[in-house]
């Protein structure tokens, strides 16, 4: 079975994530999606800021940025969407251009106990501001999980998964943002909305 989220789909988990999030009582954050037992990535969804598609939504032939991973691991960021809820989301691929089947590095869900402990994750990306010299970490829900893509294993050769990310929003003024995650390469993304 492939796994595979269209944008539509995607939508429709947001709306069940905020929906989600609204009755926790959680103020300011998404759902954060437990720890699925698969092999593949939680339910959790990015917040939309609504059902109007992103203004970068549908460009996935022309990515923001393409960052270059271990052992033919590639991301793909296809939008970097400003939320009203002050939090930025940053949308995109995680495929393995290889033929044989990797593992996801574990460094990708950081070094903090805290976001360790829910799983692997992106956990450990970071935007960095240099205009307001400040470094941006994925958000946490109340239990500390992270909102981001979680239960990453391993990607087939030639698989493809849909993630996502979510960080506190770097001021109004800032529009370009490097995105590190580690063992990828970094690259500057334009933050939309």
């Amino acid at each position: 079975m492939s796994i595979r989220f269209t944008a539509k789909a995607g939508r429709g988990m947001v709306g069940l994530t905020v929906a989600a999030a609204l009755a926790l009582g959680v103020a300011g954050c998404g759902g954060g999606g437990g720890g699925d037992d698969k092999p593949s990535p939680s339910a959790s969804a990015p917040k939309d800021s609504g059902s109007q598609p992103s203004a970068q939504e549908g460009q996935a032939d022309t990515p923001l940025a393409e960052l270059k991973g271990t052992d033919g691991l590639l991301l793909r960021v296809t939008s970097a969407q400003r939320d009203a809820g002050g939090f930025v989301t940053v949308s995109g691929s995680l495929k393995n251009d290889g033929a044989e089947s990797v593992a996801i590095p574990a460094q990708t869900s950081g070094d903090e106990t805290e976001v360790i402990k829910h799983g692997q994750s992106l956990g450990g990306a970071t935007l960095v501001d240099s205009k307001g010299k400040k470094r941006y970490y994925v958000l946490r829900d109340t239990d500390g999980r992270p909102l981001t893509t979680t239960g990453l294993t391993t990607l087939e050769g030639g698989q493809e998964l849909p993630v996502f990310m979510q960080f506190p929003a770097p001021p109004a003024d800032t529009a370009d943002v490097a995105l590190h995650l580690p063992t990828f390469s970094s690259g500057t993304i334009k933050i939309s909305g």
